[in-house]
């Protein structure tokens, strides 16, 4: 049967021309070669080289096989060199997803830093998915998931990457605007906007108003922050947000961020295959994030606990 190292040996013969210089390219004895095209003109009843002819020649079958052996050989020395580059670490795929509708504003620029020394790894955004995105990260769907709710999964690590304030965003002119701080009940009148994610998943809710057994008296979703930013800004709603969604909007004047409580702080972080944390691609990609975000925003902290820790 036809095996790849016989179209290695064709190529090898058929450029050195000589059986001896085929054996020293391709580190292999004369006999061992000469054994491997007789077994082969054997099986298949051919003949692939003019033995007589110096430099030798080629048959018909010979010309068909080192033609199939060019076809092939470039794409199998690509995939070689591909695994080869995995198993250093050096390649991969980072496919993310991510439940914090936010985080772009501090993962993109962790990205941008990260691409120049790791080009080779293949690096993606999945949103919009028809599933979650942690049992899809399960499945091997996706590769990382930034999250701040993490579910007990097999073969799932959560490795932390820092712990936000969130905060309550209202317009510089609103009622609420003069208080030190919002307690629940300052809530219940008011329009919530949100993210569009599930209440229960959402930590105004499930730390602060409903431990109080408070509900807003409308609750709104957008999908985007500045749509929300602007949304408050015209006094149609409050909103919880991070502190380093707000900034900017602050900073501008058109949104005022006032502490829920005594504080409502958040952790976040990366969910990994346990397989894959090793990996060089991927410690260098969550160091990437530590440092970009400990520089870029100064109102993070250390997380001070793991889940399940």
């Amino acid at each position: 049967m036809l095996e790849i190292k016989h179209l290695k040996t064709i190529q090898a013969v058929a450029e050195t021309g000589s059986l001896t210089r085929a054996a020293d390219l391709l580190h292999v004895t004369q006999s061992a070669l000469s054994h491997q095209l007789r077994d082969l003109e054997l099986f298949f009843g051919v003949k692939v080289f003019h033995r007589k002819s110096r430099p030798l020649r080629l048959t018909a079958a010979g010309e068909r096989l080192l033609t199939l052996g060019d076809s092939i050989m470039p794409a199998l020395r690509e995939v070689e060199d591909t695994l080869m580059q995995m198993g250093r670490g050096k390649q991969g795929r980072l496919h993310m997803a991510i439940e914090c509708h936010s985080c772009y504003l501090w993962l993109i620029p962790s990205v941008n830093d990260y691409r120049p020394s790791w080009p080779d790894v293949e690096l993606d955004f999945i949103g919009h998915l028809n599933f979650e995105p942690l049992p899809a990260l399960a499945r091997g769907e996706l590769d990382l998931v930034v999250t701040s709710d993490p579910l007990e999964l097999p073969g799932i690590t959560y490795v932390p990457l820092f712990a936000f304030e969130i905060r309550l965003a209202v317009a510089p002119a609103h009622p609420l605007a003069t208080l030190p701080a919002v307690l629940p009940e300052h809530l219940a009148d008011q329009m919530l906007l949100t993210y569009p994610v599930a209440e229960e998943r959402l930590d105004v809710f499930r730390h602060f108003l409903t431990p109080a057994g408070i509900r807003p008296v409308g609750v709104r979703t957008a999908e985007m922050t500045m749509m929300m930013a602007q949304l408050v800004a015209s006094q149609r709603g409050v909103a919880a947000l991070p502190t380093w969604a707000l900034r900017e909007y602050e900073a501008a004047g058109l949104l005022k961020g006032l502490p829920l409580a005594d504080g409502l702080w958040s952790n976040l972080y990366a969910a990994v295959r346990s397989d894959d944390l090793q990996a060089p691609f991927m410690q260098a990609f969550l160091k990437t994030v530590e440092n970009r975000s400990f520089q870029s925003l100064p109102d993070i902290r250390r997380v001070s606990s793991i889940p399940g820790h």
